[in-house]
């Protein structure tokens, strides 16, 4: 690590694409060197966040985290932790509260049993901040033959708004879903998961009728009927604890300094990666007029579309502003070193304000206050390799490592071997037929007319290209290939049906061999080879 930080490395992470295989970096057998390392780096940094020492508000954090958690959990599920659970190793992952493919429950597999391995606490963040587009699943169905997809809707469409705040709209339609998708799946695989799966979803639609909290634990609930022992928190929860928002009240009283090294570091992220487009990995943060954009969003319950936040200071002070209708000021100095920059947090929260952290900052504050080891999927192991440089130039401190893992699991029917490359072939030799007829000219359509017509095409091939003739010798062969194409009509309409039919196989494979279904539409005894799969893994040092 230079002074500046660590530098960019160019990094390809790929999923895998065979049935059973995980991308696992580094392997879980060395989990137990990044917890230590990791915890006893955070000991070493000299790093203060509002005059307190990162370690103490580490520590701190954990504590409250564990605490939230823990009544979180038990308001849906019985679980037990462990006296002390706060100086134990903490172990995170996060993901939407979605259907997720089983690539990402894994990672639930995978936490369960290395913090029950080093004697840790497994904590799972529910990313409620993000925004639910489409309440649909998509399921496959037909037949292996002639399979189809279909989108099967889980609740009425509604104003795009974060998970926090989506309610379920349709309440038959949220009643009816388990059963329309299981029936949609139902000729490739029989008895999916869903059938036992939204039996629990419905048993929270009793206690609340959020979409996301209903399905989140539901799926915690499978979980602790398989032996997987984590806690959850929604993200939502986990801004309310003091910790977050000291961390959110440093990083506005120092938001020009966070701001130009945010936006050199994606630049330079750009460039290392050959990345040409400005949305990616994120947007810049914008600087309009004496206005700074924050890695935050604003919203509010009675406004619940989730807006950019901007913050301009004025002396000692801080003005929040979503540029529309909304501006709240703050007494937070640039140099502030006291508790009571965050109080007015609270007091914002109290308020029905909500304050919530985007992508890149959501991992730093799991990575950096919360766990010991945050467990990554292959999108957010992406996104922190700027993350890492931005803890490291803004916080001045070695970034935590974390662990990357992610896996494929295909739909247990059998599927029909397609080879790729029969398209490129049969589309190719229509090229041919088009630009060199000639070649695949059928014995019986040589005449002396497609004779003639050969030999002054190789006579032109023979006569070297020159800006005189240049136009004249395109045209001449344009000419005597149109010429040529009767003779082969018979052998294109053949191979445009090879085309055809290769093609169709090909969209036949790819539904039937994408790993992107939800995890719910599986059977329960391929769903198992997760636990097998993480089982194996813990002992091996081959990533795999």
């Amino acid at each position: 690590m230079t002074p500046d930080g660590p530098a960019f490395q160019h990094r390809r992470l790929r999923a895998p694409k065979e049935d059973g295989a995980t991308y696992i970096d580094p392997p879980l057998s060395q989990a137990g060197q990044l917890i230590e390392a990791n915890r006893r780096s955070r000991g070493e940094q000299p790093c203060e966040i509002l005059g307190r020492p990162l370690a103490a508000l580490a520590d701190e954090a954990r504590r409250q985290l564990i605490d939230a958690a823990v009544r979180y959990t038990r308001s849906y599920r019985d679980v037990d932790v462990a006296a002390g659970a706060a100086d134990r190793p903490v172990l995170i992952a996060g993901h939407q509260p979605q259907m997720f493919h089983p690539g990402v429950w894994l990672k639930s597999f995978a936490l369960s049993r290395l913090a029950e391995q080093h004697q840790g606490t497994a904590i799972n963040l529910i990313i409620d901040n993000d925004t639910l587009r489409h309440p649909s699943l998509r399921v496959p169905g037909g037949s292996i033959a002639r399979p189809t997809v279909a989108d099967v809707m889980a609740d009425q469409p509604n104003a795009e708004m974060p998970y926090e705040q989506r309610r379920i709209v349709d309440r038959e339609l949220f009643l009816s879903f388990g059963r329309r998708a299981s029936d949609q799946i139902a000729p490739l695989v029989p008895e999916p998961l869903l059938k036992a799966f939204w039996p629990m979803v419905l048993d929270r639609f009793v206690q609340t009728d959020n979409l996301g909290e209903c399905i989140a634990q539901g799926r915690h609930r499978l979980e602790g009927e398989w032996g997987l022992s984590t806690l959850e928190i929604p993200l939502s929860r986990v801004c309310r604890l003091e910790a977050f928002e000291v961390f959110v009240a440093h990083l506005l009283a120092r938001l020009a300094d966070f701001h130009e090294v945010y936006n050199s570091s994606l630049a330079e992220y750009r460039r290392i990666n050959h990345v040409r487009s400005r949305a990616h990995p994120v947007p810049d943060l914008a600087a309009q007029d004496d206005w700074l954009e924050a890695p935050l969003w604003i919203w509010s319950d009675e406004d619940p579309q989730r807006r950019r936040l901007f913050v301009r200071r004025d002396g000692d002070a801080v003005v929040l502003s979503d540029r529309r209708h909304r501006e709240i000021r703050l007494t937070i100095a640039r140099d502030c070193t006291n508790a009571a920059a965050a109080a007015q947090l609270t007091q914002l929260a109290n308020s029905g304000l909500k304050l919530r952290p985007r992508a890149l900052l959501t991992t730093m504050f799991a990575r950096l206050f919360l766990s010991d080891l945050f467990l990554h999927g292959i999108g957010g192991a992406k996104y922190d390799q700027l993350t890492d440089v931005l803890i490291a130039r803004f916080f001045g401190v070695r970034p935590p490592r974390f662990l990357t893992l992610s896996g494929t699991l295909l739909l247990p029917i059998d599927r029909p071997a397609v080879d790729a490359g029969l398209v490129r072939d049969t589309s190719g030799t229509l090229r041919e037929l088009k630009f060199h007829p000639e070649v695949h000219l059928p014995a019986s359509h040589v005449d002396s007319t497609t004779t003639d017509l050969i030999a002054a095409k190789q006579r032109w091939i023979e006569t070297p290209q020159t800006p005189a003739n240049a136009r004249e010798r395109y045209l001449a062969f344009r000419s005597i290939n149109a010429a040529l194409q009767p003779a082969v009509a018979q052998i294109r309409r053949r191979l445009l049906g090879r085309l055809e039919t290769q093609r169709e196989m090909l969209r036949t494979e790819a539904i039937l061999t994408s790993r992107e279904y939800a995890f719910c539409l599986y059977d329960e005894k391929t769903l198992r080879k997760l636990i097998q799969i993480i089982g194996g893994r813990l002992t091996s040092n081959v990533r795999r």
